[in-house]
C-alpha cells in the first residue's frame, strides 16, 4: 500500500503545489482522494497510469477539492486509446451526486455518462466500504462545511487518516487515535488563524492527541510557510513530522519516504 501526496497546496494558486490530491495504491487499486486544480497534470508529471484509476473520493465540495475532476474524466473517454471500458467509482458524503449533476448541467452529459461505468456511492459515518485490495474505508465528519469529512483507509493492520480540510476536532483527534500515518491539513499561521483551518499549534495538538506514528502536513497557504512550522508543530507533538510536498510519498511495506 503505497500512498502519494500529489497535491500539498491550496486555492492560493503556487508553482511549487497543486491544489488538494492524494493517491493510494494497492494491488488492482488505485484510489485518489480530492481532485483540485492541477492534479491532473500532476499524474502525468509524476508517471502515474491515470488511466488505471479505480476509485475517485471527496472530502467536500470546495472546488480546490474537485476542480480538475471533469478534466480527469474527459482524459478517461478521450486521452487514450483503446477507449476506457473500466468501471470508476466516485465515493464522497451526501451531496456528493448532486455535486456530479450539477457538473454535468455545466459541461455536458458526459461527465455522468462517459461511456464506461460511472457510479457514485455516497458514505456517511456509520459505513465501511470494504474496497478492492483489501482496503477498508471509512469517513469521520469534521468541521469545515457542513459536508466535510476526513477519511480512514485501512489494509493489513496499517492505517492512514486524512483529514481533508478541517478546523480543530477532539472527535476527530479521538477518531484517528494510533493510525501509522496522519496527513493533516495545515493551512494558517496563528494571526490569521480561522475556525474552518489549522495552524501548526492546532497540528500539534490534534497529533498529541490522535498518537499517529507518522504525521505529514499538507494543503500549506503560503502565509505559513514562512513559520517554522516544524518547531511550532514540534512543541506539542513528538513523533516524526514531514512537511508534505507534491510527489512525496508513503510506502507501507517497507516505510520508506
Amino acid at each position: 500500500m503505497r500512498f502519494t501526496t500529489l497535491g500539498t497546496g491550496t486555492i492560493s494558486l503556487s508553482p511549487a503545489r497543486s491544489c488538494a490530491g492524494y493517491l493510494l495504491e494497492a494491488p488492482g487499486f488505485r484510489l485518489l482522494i480530492d481532485c483540485g486544480s492541477g492534479i491532473t497534470r500532476r499524474l502525468a508529471e509524476l508517471g502515474i497510469e491515470w488511466q488505471t484509476i479505480t476509485h475517485v473520493a471527496l472530502t467536500h465540495f470546495h472546488i480546490d477539492h474537485h476542480g480538475d475532476l471533469p478534466t480527469l474524466i474527459f482524459a478517461w473517454k478521450y486521452g487514450f486509446l483503446p477507449a476506457r471500458t473500466e468501471p470508476v467509482e466516485v465515493i464522497g458524503p451526501v451531496g456528493t451526486a448532486d455535486l456530479l449533476a450539477r457538473l454535468a448541467a455545466a459541461y455536458g452529459e458526459w461527465v455522468t455518462g462517459p461511456g464506461f461505468p460511472l457510479t457514485v456511492r455516497e458514505i456517511t459515518p456509520e459505513e465501511t466500504i470494504e474496497l478492492p485490495g483489501g482496503v477498508r474505508f471509512r469517513c469521520h465528519p469534521v468541521p469545515h462545511t457542513p459536508e466535510s469529512v476526513a477519511y480512514s483507509m485501512e489494509r493489513g493492520g496499517r492505517r492512514i487518516v486524512y483529514t481533508g480540510d478541517t478546523g480543530p476536532s477532539d472527535a476527530l483527534a479521538a477518531w484517528a487515535r494510533g493510525c501509522d500515518l496522519l496527513v493533516c491539513e495545515c493551512s494558517l499561521p496563528t494571526g490569521m488563524g480561522i475556525p474552518e483551518h489549522l495552524t501548526p499549534e492546532q497540528c500539534g495538538e490534534l497529533a498529541a492527541a490522535a498518537a499517529p506514528k507518522h504525521l505529514a502536513l499538507t494543503h500549506f497557504y503560503p502565509p505559513v510557510e514562512q513559520v517554522d512550522i516544524r518547531t511550532l508543530v514540534g512543541a506539542r507533538y513528538a513523533g516524526p513530522i514531514t512537511l508534505a510536498v507534491d510527489g512525496w510519498g508513503w510506502d507501507f511495506e517497507t516505510e520508506d519516504v
